[in-house]
């Protein structure tokens, strides 16, 4: 019992040296880059092209990588449209996980990132309910958005997917409008 203290600060050095190892050992096999970090007071984000670590080592799949440009003079913003499996949800989580990764000290799957320093990140992607607690997916959702919307800053990282399902065309429209707005105009 004594030694008990000694045996968890090794066991925390070896878990330390795993994790690294580990992230290591993966950016060497699938050719991860190093991410570059912009110190500047704007926000950057571009991605060169990136793609989705986990759909990337599918067997059965060809991944077309892909790049995104986010800054002050590139534009804050990006509206992404297009037929349903065109790839739009999987752009919105690979960008999330690239940053993600860059963030905890990883290399990550892209021939070039650099980024600004993110304080957080909200994703709102999919569709769930909570009936449980009589919250339907709208509900949810709604929910969820408000919790954004309350609390990002200019430096958050904000991926919303489909906002506004779930009730009818022009409502969900008017949703996801006055969401885009606010976004836009007031956390910027």
């Amino acid at each position: 019992l004594q030694d008990l203290p000694a045996l968890q600060d090794v066991a925390r050095h070896l878990a330390e040296l795993d994790v690294i190892q580990s992230l290591a050992t993966a950016a060497q096999k699938y050719n991860y880059s190093r991410p570059r970090f912009n110190t500047d007071q704007d926000q950057v984000l571009r991605i060169k092209k990136g793609r989705h670590p986990v759909l990337e080592r599918h067997v059965d799949m060809h991944f077309v990588s892909n790049s995104l440009q986010l800054s002050a003079e590139e534009g804050q913003f990006i509206l992404l449209t297009g037929p349903n499996m065109a790839g739009k949800s999987t752009l919105m989580r690979q960008t999330a996980l690239i940053v993600v990764m860059a963030q905890m000290g990883s290399f990550v799957p892209a021939d070039d990132l650099e980024l600004s320093l993110v304080d957080k990140l909200f994703t709102r992607i999919g569709a769930l309910d909570n009936l449980y607690a009589g919250q339907s997916t709208y509900m949810v959702e709604m929910v969820e958005t408000a919790a954004i919307l309350n609390t990002a800053t200019s430096k958050s990282l904000i991926i919303l997917d489909e906002i506004g399902r779930g009730t009818a065309t022009y409502d969900g429209m008017s949703i996801a409008w006055a969401v885009t707005e606010h976004i836009h105009d007031i956390i910027q």
